[in-house]
């Protein structure tokens, strides 16, 4: 009976719990340290910035269900709390040196953190966490990091759990006296913002792990790590990691208080203390208050010489809109709009482009209501609007609504007009893509989009439309796509088949391909030579048939002489670049009837060449210079393009595109097949980061084309001219040890690209110049806050680039010479890693390292045929240097 009688007792003192479970009257010592560092990826904790909080811990049992073992409340007190450096520093450089922890943290704020918290655990889950309710939220978090630790479960599994972090997947490995418990961070709610872009966006990777040693069902020791990483995927040098690391530790079991009588939980909490609430054990947030930071005004004043016009193509020109972009982002409506209506014209544009890449409620409400679409006279605002709503990173559904409300309200400018349809298809584009294509405003904006197109009439009309889906990129309009493709005039036909030359392979359907084999064969109808190349480059590049790639190429010889050569130069250069169709290419190329000298030695000037600008572990990217002459020696379309890419995703970087046609007449030539009747006229397209712009027209028609011959400067018309935000993450961690950790990373683009073409009858020759002018800056911020001191690294990367793509013409005999240049000037290229460590007194170290250095400036590589031609228009220049009307 005696036996009987003590077992029954040490089985209520220790509880049968599948949780860790407390002795009755003990108090369970322990020592605590949480632990944070910052630093680049790859480098070592012994040198990283950040703090350590250390304190001891008291642990005791309060009370036990007595219908239910697993049901505890326990109870946790801080003690002798200290702050110090993580790693050891020299006094010089330690910011805590001759500081009490009491000065350190403040003493209310110190009174607070060691105020004691409950926790009830049912079957060793938190399921209430006792606090004070008006105590500061930075001081509960790093309790409830605390509370977190005492979670877990003593058989192994997966399930949700909530603790500081919120409500993650968690997996538990168990094995004899230790516990595993991993965290799955992923699937964690995320407050975060992210770029549309893969390429341009920011890699992440993030691992918590927690392991329990146990002695006698409790708790020993306790060490938890986590481990968040982020790196610029375009430049995985370019990142930053945070640390943290809890640790607890059992030193001694000492005599303590007896349970406390009650059979429910409340009345062992109005026992213990009144004052106590029950709160949610996820973190709280908290947000350090800027006390000396300037106002709006204050900083747009510091960097406004930065932002003037001349000096948009220099990284410092991206480092103030990034900046810029930061302070409006924390601006009410009316402090924006104080600074729009106060700047000059000079300054506006720039303003307009940092407003609305802000992407706040309010700078959308203060930019729209500056703005007038029914007043032409600012149509320079207008279009650096909506092309910054173009360019945004994470757009709202609210932003097409609006967007779609101003298409359908008074519009004075048409150019706005168009440029506002462009826009909208490049929103629905993104929205889809982030699983929003059934929203009521995409929805809405689609079937605005697909039922205009259907029922136009007017040429313009049909334009605006289908540049509208060469953005959006619906699988529902390839239908309307192909008709325009097969059966519209000229300029209409030629768009429609670019917009599908934009989508993905998989979207092209076997009635797709019939329908670009239709028109490159011309089956139906005769089909100018822009339309049938695009067709042919469809084909190829859409896993081509063996018979669709011989058709092709039994079909050169039989094509107008330029296009001939076009096309022998497109299979050459997908053999050379080892392109998906090239093998197909090559078994056709065993068939002599294909394969022969009288097919491959066509003569010509037109041409086309891809050439890597850089290859890397991280990203490659590519040229491609394609060219098209008419029969007569003018040009017909120049398409320069570059791409990046990495092993999953590809980026269309830049896209400018320079057509003309009908100039036959000026120089009494014969136009070639199907292109008798088109209108004389030159203009320029561009995409820049897969956004199509809105074309630019050099002239229309034949009495422009001899006003503007007559009145030419030679000077470039500009295509785009602005600051794009390229790069924009902002991504919040709460860290298990409670504090808020924040990685905010952003990319800035001041681009310049502007586009020419001269023409000389006098001297019989033609140019084109397209220069790109483009300045990067790149600022990374990530940090640890924990109110009383902040530890961080900040990581800037800034270069700039001139690229020039130059084709000159000279067609006073035949074959005409042409030389194509792609001119690199040299780059500058700096970096800089900052890391830091601050108190709120103003008290800061910082770590500085730089690096600079120059990419050398270089003409790229095009065939041998084009540089033979270049020696003779380059030494021909001089004899024919002068006026050119």
């Amino acid at each position: 009976l005696f036996s009987f009688k003590m077992l029954f007792v040490f089985a209520f003192q220790t509880g049968h719990t599948t949780g860790p479970s407390l002795n009755n009257d003990k108090l369970y010592k322990f020592a605590y340290s949480a632990e944070v560092y910052v630093d680049q990826v790859k480098a070592s904790l012994q040198k990283s910035a950040g703090y350590r909080i250390s304190s001891g811990v008291d642990v005791n049992l309060l009370w036990r269900n007595p219908d239910n073992d697993d049901d505890q409340l326990i109870k946790i007190t801080m003690k002798d709390v200290q702050v110090e450096n993580v790693n050891e520093r020299p006094a010089a450089k330690n910011i805590f040196q001759g500081k009490s922890t009491e000065k350190i943290i403040g003493k209310e704020y110190l009174e607070a953190l060691q105020r004691p918290i409950v926790i009830e655990l049912v079957r060793g889950k938190v399921k209430t966490f006792y606090s004070y309710q008006n105590e500061p939220g930075f001081t509960q978090n790093i309790k409830r990091g605390l509370a977190s630790l005492f979670q877990l479960q003593l058989h192994s599994g997966s399930s949700p759990e909530v603790d500081i972090s919120g409500k993650c997947n968690t997996t538990y490995h168990v094995r004899q006296d230790q516990v595993t418990k991993i965290k799955d961070l992923d699937s964690c709610e995320k407050k975060r913002f992210t770029s549309h872009n893969r390429i341009l966006d920011i890699g992440t990777k993030g691992t918590s792990a927690t392991v329990y040693v146990l002695e006698d069902s409790f708790i020993k020791s306790i060490k938890a790590e986590e481990n968040f990483v982020f790196v610029l995927n375009y430049r995985r040098k370019t990142g930053a990691k945070i640390v943290s690391k809890q640790r607890l530790e059992l030193k001694s079991v000492q005599a303590g208080m007896g349970l406390i009588a009650a059979k429910q939980v409340a009345g062992v909490i109005k026992t213990l203390d009144s004052n106590y609430v029950a709160m949610p054990l996820e973190a709280e947030p908290v947000k350090s208050e800027c006390k000396k930071c300037p106002s709006l005004s204050e900083h747009w004043q510091s960097i406004r010489e930065h932002m003037h016009p001349d000096r948009l193509s220099k990284p410092e020109a991206a480092k103030s809109f990034l900046s810029f972009i930061q302070n409006i982002r924390k601006a009410t409506k009316e402090e924006i709009l104080k600074i729009i209506k106060s700047e000059n014209k000079e300054f506006l544009p720039q303003v307009v482009d940092a407003v609305t890449s802000a992407q706040t409620p309010e700078s959308l409400e203060a930019v729209l209501e500056f703005l007038d679409f029914k007043d032409a006279s600012t149509f320079i605002l207008q279009e650096r609007f909506l092309y910054a709503c173009g360019f945004a990173s994470h757009p709202s559904e609210t932003l097409l609504k609006l967007l779609t409300e101003k298409f359908k309200g008074d519009v004075a400018n048409e150019d706005i007009r168009e440029t506002l349809v462009i826009v909208m298809g490049a929103l629905i584009r993104k929205l889809c893509d982030r699983e929003g294509c059934k929203l009521p405003a995409v929805a809405e904006a689609k079937r605005l989009i697909l039922n205009r197109l259907e029922k136009a009439t007017k040429d313009d009309n049909v334009r605006m439309y289908l540049l509208a889906l060469k953005n959006a990129l619906l699988p529902e309009a390839i239908p309307l796509l192909l008709k325009y493709a097969e059966s519209g005039e000229g300029p209409i036909s030629s768009l429609a088949a670019t917009a599908l030359q934009r989508y993905d392979p998989s979207f092209l359907t076997k009635e797709v391909k019939e329908t670009m084999n239709r028109i490159y064969h011309q089956t139906r109808r005769v089909h100018e030579k822009t339309v049938r190349t695009t067709a042919a480059t469809i084909i190829l590049n859409s896993n081509p048939s063996y018979m669709e790639v011989k058709n092709i190429l039994l079909s050169i010889g039989e094509l107008p002489m330029e296009m001939n050569k076009y096309m022998l130069s497109m299979i050459q250069d997908i053999l050379h670049f080892e392109l998906p169709s090239s093998k197909t290419i090559r078994q056709v190329l065993k068939d002599m009837r294909a394969h022969n000298y009288d097919r491959f030695s066509k003569m010509g000037s037109s041409s086309a060449y891809t050439g890597y600008i850089t290859r890397g572990p991280d990203v490659s990217s590519t040229y491609s210079l394609d060219i098209l002459y008419s029969g007569s020696g003018i040009l017909r379309r120049s398409n320069v393009n570059i791409h990046v890419f990495d092993r999953n995703t590809e980026l269309h970087a830049i896209q400018v595109v320079i057509e003309a046609q009908g100039l036959e007449s000026i120089i009494a030539a014969t136009p070639d097949e199907g292109e008798e009747s088109l209108d004389s006229f030159a203009g320029m397209s561009a995409i820049l980061f897969d956004f199509q712009l809105r074309p630019v027209t050099f002239f229309q028609g034949y009495g422009d084309l001899m006003s503007k011959m007559l009145s030419a400067t030679g000077d470039p018309i500009n295509a785009v001219k602005g600051l794009v935000l390229l790069t924009d993450f902002l991504q919040e961690i709460q860290l298990q040890s409670g504090p808020m950790a924040s990685a905010e990373f952003m990319g800035g683009l001041a681009v310049d690209i502007s586009g020419g073409m001269e023409f000389s009858l006098w001297y019989r020759e033609s140019k084109t110049n397209v220069k790109n002018r483009v300045a990067m800056f790149v600022a990374g911020n990530t940090e640890v806050d924990s109110f009383f001191v902040k530890t961080g690294m900040e990581t800037t990367l800034e270069t700039e680039a001139s690229l020039d793509f130059i084709s000159t013409v000279q067609f006073s005999q035949y074959p005409f010479l042409v030389c194509i240049q792609l001119d690199r000037e040299d780059s500058p290229f700096r970096t800089q890693m900052t890391k830091y460590e601050s108190l709120p007194s103003g008290r800061r170290y910082t770590a500085r390292r730089g690096k600079a250095a120059t990419l050398a400036g270089n003409e790229y590589p095009l065939h041998q045929e084009n540089s033979n031609t270049c020696k003779k228009v380059i030494g021909a220049k001089s004899d024919s240097a002068g006026s050119w009307f």
